[in-house]
């Protein structure tokens, strides 16, 4: 559901944040006030194109947020989340089951390039639409894709007939004969290939294990390496060092030594400077213990050219096996683990592929076991399916009649895929190829959707769907939870408009409902009604929102009836409204 929009620079909206409640909501104003840039900037937000061209003159980017809530129930959208890792935010709550939110943001700048935020995590544009699609229906001019796509049609047949769960099992069966054929698909390669293959992995195994790898060792002998090729300015730099600190009458050691006699003998004097006392002597030990260290790691100094010769002949060789087996393994701490990581790979492989020829008797009766289960589900859902594509083509039929497609003819078209090779296609989700026609006009023959149906049409089409799926002849829930009808009143009034209205509110009372109309018989049955203006702000002009209640939405809805707001009018649009 969505409960919150906010809009930045987005065509003629300035600023305009708006928060929302469930049920029915319409969107009314004048022709030309702004209704379709709100609608525009809601499809911006759920993956819909956009170019430069809709960032606000005089600004550089546009940008529009929204805060969604996710029910429950939804466990489309929660899969779709969880795959990816986003969590859904809970506030103070934690994950207790109740609706959870997303944050979603989407900017666009002049250049064109643009930005995605789902839970503040980058995505792309194709993701964000995947993700809305699970959330939202929009439906308004050239924004009916949802209705577009077979596989929504077969999705909605299979809710209407209670066959989600029956799908969705048959799914995970196809998947899984899927890989099992791709698995002897690979175990009946040549004979060749697999003992080519083994000898490569035996080859790696073996120069892996005879390099003896200790985790951390390329580290280490990197730190000897440079130690021992810089051995000339190292002790250098320490012998030097050591006669600063200890050898020399101006050292530190001898400085600090001095310096502790003085004080001892002040402190005999003045028990004051027994503190300052200590503190001298822990410095001169300290300096002491420095000087000693200093003195030994000096004198253990040498360069061995043998061992330096070694060293790199070690390191050239781990460098071999990194190129070899380890190249995207990162940071010189993770390429032992990753060549040994190789070699684990590498030896469960030989084992796999040693044994294929034992186990493709047994695999090859899984997939015989799985292709007959198959068949058996895919002819389960094809009967069900035609059992209940006659019904569902009624009920939405029935609808259509009642909202001005009385002429109109709705089926549902069950075809088996092509065959393949003379042989019946099963496909991921059954047998079928399913698709819904429509003929909007007596004695036109039947076609798909796209080909025939105007934006109205396809928007009271959709609300006979979502209606027939929300009532009681539905045996599976419509988790989409939120729709938006444009151009639903288009070519329509009077008793239509009244069906319109009514098939509305009954919607809005299961899903959230976003309606744009100019007709009032639909917006007096609203929940919630904002209204679209135009405002001049100084020498520009900008479209705001206006929520109405009382006196304001009567005046509004007899605008919408008359034009103005005379005697009559606002007395039919409190009769409307029921005041």
């Amino acid at each position: 559901m969505l409960l919150e929009l906010s809009i930045r620079n987005y065509a003629l909206i300035e600023n305009l944040s708006l928060s929302f409640d469930g049920g029915f909501t319409i969107l009314s104003g004048e022709t030309g006030a702004g209704k379709s840039i709100i609608v525009g900037a809601l499809s911006f937000i759920l993956g819909g194109k956009a170019g430069g061209d809709i960032i606000r003159s005089g600004t550089d980017e546009a940008s529009v947020s929204a805060v969604i809530g996710v029910a429950k129930d939804n466990a489309d959208v929660r899969s779709w989340l969880a795959e990816r890792d986003i969590p859904l935010d809970y506030g103070n709550d934690g994950n207790n089951g109740n609706e959870g939110k997303l944050f979603v943001r989407r900017l666009i700048k002049a250049s064109g390039r643009s930005s995605i935020y789902i839970q503040n995590i980058p995505q792309s544009l194709h993701d964000l639409g995947d993700c809305m699609a699970l959330l939202f229906d929009l439906h308004g001019q050239h924004q009916h894709e949802s209705l577009m796509r077979p596989q929504i049609h077969r999705r909605y047949l299979d809710r209407f007939a209670g066959l989600a769960d029956e799908a969705a099992a048959y799914n995970r069966v196809f998947i899984q004969l899927a890989e099992k054929k791709k698995l002897l698909e690979s175990s009946e390669k040549s004979q060749w290939e697999r003992d080519t293959r083994i000898d490569m992995l035996k080859y790696a195994v073996d120069e892996i294990a005879e390099a003896r790898i200790r985790p951390g060792e390329m580290r280490e002998l990197t730190a000897e390496s440079a130690r021992l090729s810089g051995y000339e300015k190292l002790a250098g730099f320490v012998e030097q060092g050591a006669a600063f600190f200890c050898e020399e009458s101006a050292s530190v050691l001898n400085f600090a030594r001095k310096t502790r006699s003085l004080i001892d003998s002040a402190a005999g004097i003045d028990g004051a400077l027994g503190p300052l006392q200590k503190r001298i002597a822990d410095l001169y030990y300290e300096a002491e213990d420095i000087a000693g260290e200093l003195r030994s790691y000096s004198h253990g100094l040498s360069f061995d050219p043998d061992r330096l010769e070694a060293v790199e002949n070690r390191l050239a060789k781990l460098q071999k096996l990194k190129k070899k087996y380890a190249q995207d393994s990162g940071n010189e701490a993770q390429v032992e683990e990753a060549i040994l990581a190789y070699a684990a790979a590498a030896d469960a492989e030989i084992e796999t592929l040693s044994s294929l020829d034992e186990n493709r008797e047994k695999l090859a009766a899984e997939i015989k076991a799985l292709e007959r289960e198959v068949v058996a589900r895919a002819a389960s859902l094809t009967a069900r399916r035609k059992e209940k594509a006659a019904a569902l083509s009624d009920s939405i039929v029935a609808i259509l009649a009642a909202l001005g497609m009385a002429g109109a003819r709705f089926a549902v078209s069950l075809e088996p895929k092509p065959k393949g090779e003379g042989k019946k296609v099963y496909g991921p989700w059954g047998a079928d190829e399913i698709e819904f026609l429509i003929s909007a006009n007596k004695g036109e023959p039947l076609k798909e959707l796209a080909r025939i149906a105007s934006g109205g049409e396809l928007s009271r089409i959709m609300l006979a769907i979502k209606s027939v799926l929300a009532g009681p002849a539905s045996n599976g829930p419509d988790t989409i939870e939120t729709l938006v009808f444009d151009e639903i009143d288009t070519g329509i009034g009077g008793e239509v408009a009244v069906s319109v209205a009514r098939y509305l509110a009954e919607l809005s009372k299961q899903k959230q409902l976003f309606c744009i109309t100019h007709l009032a018989s639909i917006a007096s049955k609203a929940d919630n009604h904002l209204k679209v203006e135009k405002q001049s702000a100084g020498e520009r002009v900008i479209t705001t929102v206006k929520p109405l209640s009382g006196d304001e939405r009567k005046a509004e809805i007899a605008r919408m009836l008359s034009g103005g707001e005379g005697e009559i009018a606002l007395k039919h649009a409190g009769e409307l409204l029921g005041f």
